[in-house]
């Protein structure tokens, strides 16, 4: 049986588990092999009854002497009870709305169960048990004994419980199926890693805990290794499909546009204009990654850069995820650069077709030196003369696919220079950006303003608006920032819309309101932010369409209801849109903090402005999942690798990915490995 069969040939898959696997993503024998276990129990360890400790979690074993189901509830909650013995004591277990297993739940049968205890109806007599991380209910012909030791257990569904996982993984696992090895030789030699069939028959079944840290170790290893072959690979590719643009030396043109900046570069700023000259002076294509805080400023090295570009006659591209933040840069680089007679167009889907295709001419033509835009600069009638260097803004918002078809709108190979404001720690940017070289830009510029943050309970929202609208008497302006748009029933939180009729017709009734959010019609939200960006509009209530690329310096007061229901590296990107310009700036979060994790976030959020250290707690409390979730990055979801916890190893899988390139007997075992594994993500490597 080969690895890429159907789940269907494994003993104990009929059409319907089929269909119920298929579901969970498990299409293959690989699938199954690689649908790894989330936690696991020890029951190698049974607790007596009588020994139950309150709170701790404890397997126990014993008969169910007594079952009974009733309703509760207000919505008629079916309730199962089981009182199970070990002779010991007695037990009562429950479970909520499970009617399913009223036929597995038979008197007399023997149960296994995992979880927490707590005393009976407040007594010390008996224990109850109700959230359970698992249970086994035997069968007369199984055997006790053998459900004893550490058990996997899986993501589970109401069809597909543990008990059917565990027996398909040991059918599955005694087949013969082919499972050749997939890292060199050298590599599993040199990193004292265990072979791959010997690491998945323990990841799913260990012996006990220390020969299940090995296997994880191996399968992490092997994940994050093939991974960083990929983007290595692709990096390589990219560079050496095509002779790059060599740009010279800085010349007169790029000296006064230097002289001209109203400031002086910081260390930060510097060191990541160093790394871009030098890239853009040498024969392969620049792939650079610019990753700075909010407000650290990046975009004036983005500038710079393209004037490096326009000198050596070639012409630029950037493109923005918004029109409003494209509409911005567009007016900054027209007040800077116009002077010095580089030529800068504008393109978005906002123009009618007779300018855009003005536009269009104007860039076939080489009228135009650097043009800002949109997506709209990705459109088939988008022909550059000569693209010389291709500048991503927020990058985070916008596909892989999308950055490629914009570097590919020139006759060469164009630099690339990718821009993220985006805090990410520096094990996640070696996944998600291993095909490029990073410049970080820590420093904020002098002159920018601290933004005072302040965690406050909702009751003191009456005290909080009275502050923001003597704010806008003085003069400034004002975000408010929701994590819904229309009321939601489940949440009962209220809505931006609820949250904007409030204001609106109530303490901000004398002062003009807009409300923004991504139902809108792009028009209309583009209008509302360009009042506010004028001034028209003094308060705006909006949900997170404002995270990224709105920069008004007149704001400076922000307050974000049930902030715990965002994450810290978005608050933090919510908060840069304040503190922009000379006035003091604050921020107010407002939650009811009703767990401890919500509380300890939030605090964290009042002590600290650094975005990178932000993001690391934000890795930390929310974990990789929800962090890679928030991101476009093409590559491949991990089955088993955590890029938190395995940081050590990420470091030692691209070290030795490094190495395996440089042998070529290694790159020719990879190659087929990666085509097999990972065939959307890495194909066109493999691809002539």
């Amino acid at each position: 049986m080969k690895v890429t069969d159907s789940i269907q040939y494994i003993k104990g898959v009929g059409p319907k588990k089929k269909a119920e696997l298929n579901r969970l993503g498990i299409v293959t024998v690989y699938d199954l092999l690689t649908y790894f276990p989330r936690t696991y129990e020890d029951q190698s360890v049974l607790t007596r009854i009588s020994d139950l400790r309150a709170g701790e979690q404890q397997t126990i074993s014993g008969i169910i002497t007594k079952l009974q189901e009733r309703q509760g509830g207000r919505r008629g909650m079916t309730i199962l009870t089981a009182l199970i013995s070990d002779g010991s004591g007695f037990l009562q277990v429950t479970w909520f709305n499970q009617n399913y297993l009223k036929k597995q739940l038979q008197v007399g049968r023997r149960i296994f169960v995992t979880g927490r205890a707590s005393y009976a109806f407040g007594g010390r007599g008996q224990f109850a048990m109700s959230q359970l991380s698992s249970f086994q209910i035997l069968t007369e012909e199984e055997d006790a004994a053998a459900q004893c030791g550490i058990q996997p257990v899986y993501p589970a569904t109401e069809r597909l419980n543990q008990k059917f996982f565990r027996k398909l993984l040991k059918e599955a696992l005694a087949a013969d199926v082919e499972l050749p090895e997939v890292l060199p030789v050298a590599v599993c030699r040199q990193y004292h890693l265990m072979a791959r069939r010997e690491a998945l028959a323990t990841i799913h079944f260990p012996k006990d805990f220390t020969a299940l840290k090995a296997a994880r170790r191996r399968l992490a290893f092997e994940e994050l290794y093939l991974i960083q072959c990929g983007l290595i690979l692709l990096k390589q590719k990219l560079q050496q499909s095509a002779k790059g643009i060599r740009h010279g030396a800085d010349g007169v043109l790029l000296q006064r546009v230097e002289k001209s900046l109203p400031f002086a570069l910081t260390h930060d700023q510097d060191g990541a204009w160093q790394d871009i000259r030098q890239d853009m002076e040498r024969d392969l294509p620049m792939r650079r990654l610019v990753q700075g805080d909010v407000g650290s400023g990046k975009t004036v090295i983005a500038m710079l850069a393209l004037v490096k570009t326009v000198e050596n006659g070639c012409q630029g591209a950037m493109m923005a995820p918004t029109e409003i933040l494209a509409e911005q840069h567009y007016e900054s680089f027209c007040r800077q650069l116009q002077p010095f007679g580089i030529r800068i167009s504008f393109l978005s889907g906002r123009l009618t077709k007779k300018q855009r295709e003005a536009v269009y001419q104007e860039i076939l033509r080489h009228e135009t030196d650097i043009v800002i835009g949109t997506h709209a600069l990705i459109q088939e009638e988008v022909h550059f003369h000569r693209l010389g260097l291709v500048v991503t803004d927020e990058q985070h918002r916008f596909g892989v696919a999308q950055r490629t078809a914009l570097e590919k709108k020139g006759d060469c190979v164009p630099d690339v220079l990718v821009m993220t404001a985006t805090p990410i720690p520096r094990t996640m940017t070696l996944t998600v950006y291993g095909d490029l070289d990073v410049s970080l830009i820590r420093e904020l510029p002098p002159g920018r303003k601290p933004i005072r943050t302040f965690v406050r309970r909702p009751d003191r929202r009456p005290l909080i608006y009275r502050y923001v609208h003597s704010q806008l008497e003085e003069g400034r302006q004002a975000y408010v920032v929701c994590p819904l748009i229309e009321m939601d029933e489940e949440s009962k939180l209220p809505s931006a819309e609820e949250i904007y009729d409030e204001l609106r017709y109530g303490i901000f009734q004398d002062m003009p309101c807009g409300l923004v959010h991504g139902r809108m019609r792009p028009a209309d939200k583009e209008a509302v932010m360009e009042a506010f960006y004028q001034g028209d509009i003094k308060l705006l209530v909006s949900t997170t369409v404002i995270e990224v690329g709105v920069n008004v310096p007149n704001a400076s007061i922000m307050v974000v209801e049930h902030a715990d229901r965002f994450g810290l590296s978005q608050l933090h990107q919510l908060r840069g849109r304040i503190g922009r310009g000379s006035y003091a700036s604050y921020c107010i979060l407002v939650s009811e903090g009703k767990t401890q994790q919500a509380r300890e976030r939030l605090n964290i959020m009042e002590k600290t402005a650094d975005g990178f250290q932000l993001a690391e707690e934000d890795l930390r409390l929310r974990g990789p999942g929800q962090f890679f979730g928030s991101m476009q990055h093409g590559l491949p979801d991990l089955k088993i690798a955590d890029v938190l916890k395995d940081s050590d190893i990420l470091i030692e899988a691209r070290k030795a990915a490094l190495e395996s390139l440089r042998r070529q007997e290694d790159l020719a075992f990879v190659l087929p490995i990666l085509e097999l594994q990972y065939q959307e993500q890495f194909r066109h490597i493999t691809e002539s």
